[in-house]
């Protein structure tokens, strides 16, 4: 199946848990949204974390399989990143974690982000505003905006909301942001609907 150009999955009202889903089981078969370089390319605009601008500048600049080697490392970095969720979805996060931490901040210092002013229209004024921009010298810079969606998430969710979609064989993470926090599937389209109908055939059974 080719997964170039093919609708991601966002559903977890997490961009950093957007990231874990990016690897998931949508109708039966593991589907890999980042399997390869020019995977990881389209996921990243997909995702809204780097413009089409700038996946056309590090297209241009990479040489043969040096965005494979990035893709490689985003799934590194998803593995790990899902183990350190999953062992600690469903309590609050301490100081006591931050030792865990230590490669996602590794690859934060690595960033070459800058500000600029820029010209700036809020509510029909014309004005001039700080705007914090990046470098994409290299296609490992790819990684930079995934590191800071991650660390967002570790220091702004509440762990204790993260989800594991009740789907049967669904893998989807999402940060439960209803009231009365009651969400139990990745979507009432797709996980909520195959479990009603099951208890539906259930519920014919003699």
């Amino acid at each position: 199946m080719n997964l170039h150009h093919t609708p991601a999955i966002f559903v977890a009202d997490a961009p950093g848990l957007d990231f874990l889903n990016s690897i998931a089981t949508p109708v039966d078969t593991p589907v890999d949204w980042i399997g390869d370089g020019e995977g990881l390319l389209d996921w990243l605009e997909q995702a809204g974390l780097v413009s089409a601008e700038a996946v056309a500048a590090v297209r241009d600049r990479a040489t043969p399989g040096e965005l494979d080697d990035v893709a490689a490392q985003a799934r590194q970095l998803r593995a790990w990143f899902r183990g350190f969720v999953e062992d600690r979805r469903g309590r609050v996060l301490t100081s006591d974690d931050l030792a865990e931490l230590k490669p996602l901040n590794r690859l934060l210092e690595r960033g070459q982000s800058f500000s600029q002013i820029v010209s700036e229209i809020r509510d029909g004024v014309s004005g001039l505003a700080l705007q914090t921009a990046r470098h994409w010298r290299t296609p490992d810079s790819l990684l930079q905006p995934i590191g800071e969606v991650l660390a967002r998430l570790v220091c702004d969710e509440d762990f204790t909301h993260i989800k594991a979609c009740q789907g049967h064989d669904c893998t989807l993470l999402f940060a439960d942001h209803t009231r009365g926090r009651a969400r139990r599937w990745c979507s009432m389209a797709v996980c909520g609907n195959r479990a009603k109908q099951a208890a539906h055939r259930s519920r014919l059974k003699p």
